[in-house]
Protein backbone atom coordinates (compact mmCIF):
# COMPACT_ATOMS: atom_id res chain seq x y z
CA UNK A 1 0.00 0.00 0.00
CA UNK A 2 1.57 3.34 -0.75
CA UNK A 3 2.78 5.67 2.10
CA UNK A 4 0.81 8.76 2.74
CA UNK A 5 2.70 11.39 1.37
CA UNK A 6 4.33 13.98 3.78
CA UNK A 7 3.93 18.06 3.74
CA UNK A 8 7.15 19.65 2.11
CA UNK A 9 8.02 21.25 5.28
CA UNK A 10 8.36 17.33 6.82
CA UNK A 11 10.52 16.46 3.85
CA UNK A 12 12.79 19.15 3.95
CA UNK A 13 13.19 18.99 7.13
CA UNK A 14 14.17 14.63 7.06
CA UNK A 15 16.41 15.92 4.44
CA UNK A 16 18.03 18.06 6.82
CA UNK A 17 18.18 15.70 9.71
CA UNK A 18 19.62 12.69 7.07
CA UNK A 19 22.73 15.35 5.78
CA UNK A 20 23.27 16.09 9.70
CA UNK A 21 23.46 12.51 10.67
CA UNK A 22 25.18 10.75 7.41
CA UNK A 23 21.47 8.98 7.04
CA UNK A 24 21.77 8.46 3.09
CA UNK A 25 24.22 6.57 3.67
CA UNK A 26 22.61 4.57 6.49
CA UNK A 27 19.86 4.16 4.62
CA UNK A 28 21.11 2.89 1.43
CA UNK A 29 23.36 0.11 3.22
CA UNK A 30 19.72 -1.36 5.18
CA UNK A 31 18.13 -0.76 1.87
CA UNK A 32 20.51 -2.71 0.38
CA UNK A 33 20.72 -5.17 3.04
CA UNK A 34 17.15 -5.85 3.23
CA UNK A 35 16.22 -5.55 -0.55
CA UNK A 36 12.59 -7.01 0.08
CA UNK A 37 11.38 -4.24 2.28
CA UNK A 38 10.27 -1.04 1.14
CA UNK A 39 13.26 1.56 1.36
CA UNK A 40 10.50 4.18 2.21
CA UNK A 41 9.32 2.36 5.50
CA UNK A 42 12.80 2.20 6.36
CA UNK A 43 13.57 5.74 5.70
CA UNK A 44 10.40 6.54 8.08
CA UNK A 45 12.09 4.06 10.96
CA UNK A 46 15.99 6.27 10.38
CA UNK A 47 13.46 9.21 11.04
CA UNK A 48 11.66 8.53 13.95
CA UNK A 49 15.05 6.74 15.43
CA UNK A 50 16.91 9.96 14.90
CA UNK A 51 14.31 11.98 16.69
CA UNK A 52 14.28 9.64 19.48
CA UNK A 53 18.01 10.14 19.68
CA UNK A 54 18.08 13.80 19.51
CA UNK A 55 15.20 14.50 22.03
CA UNK A 56 16.73 11.55 24.54
CA UNK A 57 20.59 11.13 23.56
CA UNK A 58 19.88 7.19 23.46
CA UNK A 59 22.23 5.61 21.15
CA UNK A 60 20.62 2.54 19.98
CA UNK A 61 22.65 -0.24 18.09
CA UNK A 62 19.18 -2.42 16.83
CA UNK A 63 16.39 -1.31 14.98
CA UNK A 64 13.78 -3.72 14.36
CA UNK A 65 11.33 -2.87 10.95
CA UNK A 66 8.10 -4.25 11.05
CA UNK A 67 5.85 -3.63 7.91
CA UNK A 68 1.91 -4.10 8.52
CA UNK A 69 1.47 -3.25 4.94
CA UNK A 70 2.23 -6.38 4.19
CA UNK A 71 0.18 -9.72 4.16
CA UNK A 72 0.83 -11.87 7.55
CA UNK A 73 1.97 -14.51 4.99
CA UNK A 74 5.24 -12.55 3.82
CA UNK A 75 7.87 -12.48 6.31
CA UNK A 76 7.28 -8.34 7.10
CA UNK A 77 9.87 -8.23 10.23
CA UNK A 78 13.47 -6.90 9.58
CA UNK A 79 15.93 -6.59 12.33
CA UNK A 80 19.31 -4.30 11.44
CA UNK A 81 22.44 -4.09 13.01
CA UNK A 82 23.00 -0.20 12.91
CA UNK A 83 26.77 -0.19 13.76
CA UNK A 84 27.02 -2.87 11.16
CA UNK A 85 24.84 -1.59 8.74
CA UNK A 86 23.55 -5.68 8.39
CA UNK A 87 20.56 -7.58 8.38
CA UNK A 88 20.36 -9.63 11.60
CA UNK A 89 16.73 -11.56 10.91
CA UNK A 90 14.04 -11.37 8.38
CA UNK A 91 11.04 -13.22 9.82
CA UNK A 92 7.31 -13.75 9.42
CA UNK A 93 5.47 -11.62 12.43
CA UNK A 94 2.02 -11.89 13.95
CA UNK A 95 -0.44 -9.03 14.08
CA UNK A 96 -3.16 -8.63 16.64
CA UNK A 97 -6.88 -10.91 16.34
CA UNK A 98 -9.26 -7.77 15.83
CA UNK A 99 -6.22 -5.85 13.20
CA UNK A 100 -7.52 -7.81 10.69
CA UNK A 101 -7.38 -11.64 9.05
CA UNK A 102 -4.09 -12.11 6.32
CA UNK A 103 -4.16 -7.73 6.22
CA UNK A 104 -3.89 -5.67 9.04
CA UNK A 105 -6.20 -2.60 8.73
CA UNK A 106 -7.24 -2.10 12.39
CA UNK A 107 -5.09 -0.58 15.07
CA UNK A 108 -5.42 0.77 18.90
CA UNK A 109 -3.84 2.00 21.45
CA UNK A 110 -6.41 0.74 23.81
CA UNK A 111 -6.39 -2.09 26.36
CA UNK A 112 -8.43 -5.70 25.87
CA UNK A 113 -8.40 -4.04 21.98
CA UNK A 114 -6.49 -7.19 20.90
CA UNK A 115 -5.50 -5.01 18.03
CA UNK A 116 -1.73 -4.06 17.45
CA UNK A 117 0.02 -0.72 17.79
CA UNK A 118 1.92 1.53 15.28
CA UNK A 119 4.85 3.72 15.74
CA UNK A 120 8.09 3.12 17.62
CA UNK A 121 8.83 1.23 20.80
CA UNK A 122 11.60 1.11 23.32
CA UNK A 123 12.74 -2.60 24.51
CA UNK A 124 13.06 -3.03 27.97
CA UNK A 125 14.28 -6.62 29.74
CA UNK A 126 13.70 -10.06 28.85
CA UNK A 127 11.58 -12.27 31.18
CA UNK A 128 9.86 -15.49 31.17
CA UNK A 129 6.17 -15.11 31.29
CA UNK A 130 3.19 -17.77 30.09
CA UNK A 131 4.48 -17.14 26.22
CA UNK A 132 7.26 -18.06 27.31
CA UNK A 133 10.86 -16.29 26.52
CA UNK A 134 9.32 -12.44 26.01
CA UNK A 135 10.58 -9.07 25.44
CA UNK A 136 8.66 -6.26 27.61
CA UNK A 137 8.41 -2.64 25.57
CA UNK A 138 7.44 0.99 25.91
CA UNK A 139 5.16 2.81 23.24
CA UNK A 140 6.64 5.96 22.76
CA UNK A 141 4.05 7.38 20.75
CA UNK A 142 1.19 9.08 22.77
CA UNK A 143 -1.88 8.11 21.43
CA UNK A 144 -0.85 5.61 19.21
CA UNK A 145 1.38 2.91 21.48
CA UNK A 146 1.89 4.41 24.81
CA UNK A 147 0.22 2.24 26.63
CA UNK A 148 2.13 -0.64 25.35
CA UNK A 149 3.53 -1.73 28.58
CA UNK A 150 0.23 -1.63 30.39
CA UNK A 151 -0.88 -3.74 27.87
CA UNK A 152 1.37 -5.98 27.98
CA UNK A 153 2.36 -5.80 24.62
CA UNK A 154 5.85 -7.77 23.97
CA UNK A 155 7.64 -9.65 21.82
CA UNK A 156 7.61 -13.86 21.83
CA UNK A 157 7.65 -16.88 20.49
CA UNK A 158 4.40 -18.35 18.94
CA UNK A 159 3.90 -21.91 17.00
CA UNK A 160 1.16 -20.33 15.07
CA UNK A 161 3.67 -18.36 13.00
CA UNK A 162 5.33 -20.62 10.49
CA UNK A 163 4.77 -21.78 6.80
CA UNK A 164 2.62 -24.37 8.30
CA UNK A 165 -0.02 -22.34 9.75
CA UNK A 166 -0.01 -19.89 6.69
CA UNK A 167 -0.51 -22.51 4.39
CA UNK A 168 -3.41 -24.47 5.74
CA UNK A 169 -5.13 -21.10 6.58
CA UNK A 170 -4.13 -18.49 4.11
CA UNK A 171 -3.21 -16.35 7.01
CA UNK A 172 -0.67 -17.15 10.13
CA UNK A 173 -2.08 -16.91 13.36
CA UNK A 174 -2.97 -14.21 15.14
CA UNK A 175 -2.08 -12.14 18.84
CA UNK A 176 -3.38 -10.31 21.55
CA UNK A 177 -1.95 -7.43 20.19
CA UNK A 178 1.68 -8.68 19.86
CA UNK A 179 4.22 -8.50 17.49
CA UNK A 180 4.41 -12.48 18.05
CA UNK A 181 7.32 -14.29 16.25
CA UNK A 182 8.51 -18.04 15.02
CA UNK A 183 9.21 -19.82 17.73
CA UNK A 184 12.66 -21.03 16.78
CA UNK A 185 14.04 -17.55 16.80
CA UNK A 186 12.19 -16.21 19.78
CA UNK A 187 15.16 -16.31 22.07
CA UNK A 188 17.91 -15.02 19.24
CA UNK A 189 15.82 -12.13 18.44
CA UNK A 190 14.77 -11.00 21.43
CA UNK A 191 18.31 -11.26 23.01
CA UNK A 192 19.77 -8.94 20.32
CA UNK A 193 16.78 -6.22 20.87
CA UNK A 194 16.73 -6.33 24.55
CA UNK A 195 17.62 -3.40 26.91
CA UNK A 196 17.01 -0.06 24.85
CA UNK A 197 16.81 -1.25 21.59
CA UNK A 198 13.97 0.04 18.62
CA UNK A 199 10.65 -1.54 17.28
CA UNK A 200 9.53 0.71 14.44
CA UNK A 201 5.83 -1.01 13.33
CA UNK A 202 3.91 0.89 9.96
CA UNK A 203 1.24 0.97 8.73
CA UNK A 204 0.14 3.38 6.26
CA UNK A 205 -2.65 5.40 8.66
CA UNK A 206 -3.04 9.10 7.82
CA UNK A 207 -3.20 10.71 11.10
CA UNK A 208 -0.51 9.17 12.48
CA UNK A 209 1.89 9.91 9.14
CA UNK A 210 0.83 13.46 9.75
CA UNK A 211 0.85 13.62 13.88
CA UNK A 212 3.42 11.84 15.21
CA UNK A 213 5.84 13.46 17.11
CA UNK A 214 8.79 11.40 16.29
CA UNK A 215 8.48 11.60 12.15
CA UNK A 216 8.14 15.52 12.67
CA UNK A 217 10.43 16.31 15.08
CA UNK A 218 10.83 19.98 16.54
CA UNK A 219 13.44 21.78 13.76
CA UNK A 220 15.18 23.95 16.53
CA UNK A 221 16.15 20.90 18.59
CA UNK A 222 17.01 18.25 15.94
CA UNK A 223 19.75 20.68 14.14
CA UNK A 224 21.04 22.01 17.94
CA UNK A 225 24.75 21.74 18.01
CA UNK A 226 26.56 19.69 20.74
Amino acid sequence: MPITRLSSLALLFASALCRADDAPSLHAALAHAAPTANPQVIELALQATQCHQTQTGARPTRLAVIDYSLPSTEERLWVFDLAQRRLLFHERVAHGRNSGENMATRFSNEPSSLASSIGLYSTREPYVGRNGYSLRMDGLEAGFNDRAFERDVVIHGADYVSTAFARENGRIGRSHGCPAVPNNVARPLIDVLKDGQLVFIYYPHAQWLKTSTLLHCAPARATAQP
